[in-house]
């Protein structure tokens, strides 16, 4: 499946990573140089989407100044400079913004390292994973020691079809959520005009047996707070100096 449109989910006050953020949006947090969502918006455009919606809220005007100069993929603003909509209200209002065609979904504060050479990438793995006849959402997802900045913490059980439950012992294969999905925007159709969290949706699939996971191929990395910043930086500082 070709997968041309995303969101990156990007509006969180990132109360964790203070004080770091007291100044600046968690997103446009250097790692190595780079602001952290434009490890993921490069990972986008490599996977060929062309357009993005990003949602702003914690200091809007550094995001939109940021994302302005960046010629590919296209960005389009979700404002939710006027009350924050949560993981699942902010994704239904933004993909309001583009039309029924499949998405990608991205979390702005991770992004990962070690892709193979020659190789596809994660997300056009994950685009040709998903199926919608069957799944509902398909997402990324990575193992526990290949995480760097997580919490300790599984969040699902996969089993030998991909196929994702709640983290339970001895139940498949445990796995962690790597903050990137596949799926269609009428998923989110009924959805109320309230803030709400998309974990919500994420159990309505597990229930229905169609949510998927697909698992992530190089090393994950999340930053949230900032003991995780030099982490990261010294994750990339292997890589580069491996290559």
């Amino acid at each position: 499946m070709k997968i041309e449109n995303a969101m990156v989910l990007a509006a969180g006050l990132g109360t964790r990573l203070r004080p770091v953020t007291d100044t600046m949006p968690k997103p446009l947090v250097p790692i190595a140089g780079k602001p952290m969502i434009d490890y993921g918006l490069d990972a986008l455009a490599a996977a060929g989407v062309r357009r993005v919606v990003v949602n702003v809220h914690h200091f809007a005007g550094q995001m939109i100044d940021h994302l302005s100069r960046r010629q590919r993929p296209e960005i389009l603003i979700s404002d939710e400079t006027g009350a924050l909509m949560d993981s699942g209200g902010g994704l239904a209002k933004g993909l309001r913004l583009i039309g029924p065609e499949p998405v990608f979904v991205l979390n702005a504060d991770l992004f990962w390292i070690g892709e193979r050479r020659g190789e596809e990438t994660n997300l056009r793995r994950l685009a040709s994973f998903f199926e919608p006849a069957r799944m509902d959402m398909a997402m990324l997802c990575v193992r526990l020691e290949n995480t760097t900045g997580h919490n300790g913490k599984n969040d699902f059980s996969m089993d030998a079809e991909g196929r994702l439950t709640r983290y339970s012992a001895g139940c498949g294969e445990p796995v962690v959520y790597a903050g990137a999905i596949a799926m269609l925007p009428s998923l989110l159709s009924d959805a109320p005009d309230e803030p709400f969290n998309l974990n919500i949706y994420f159990d309505r699939a597990i229930a229905a047996g169609r949510l998927y996971g697909l698992m992530l191929d190089g090393q994950w990395i999340t930053v949230g707070t900032p003991e995780a910043i030099a982490e990261a930086e010294a994750v990339l500082g292997k890589k580069a100096g491996a290559a």
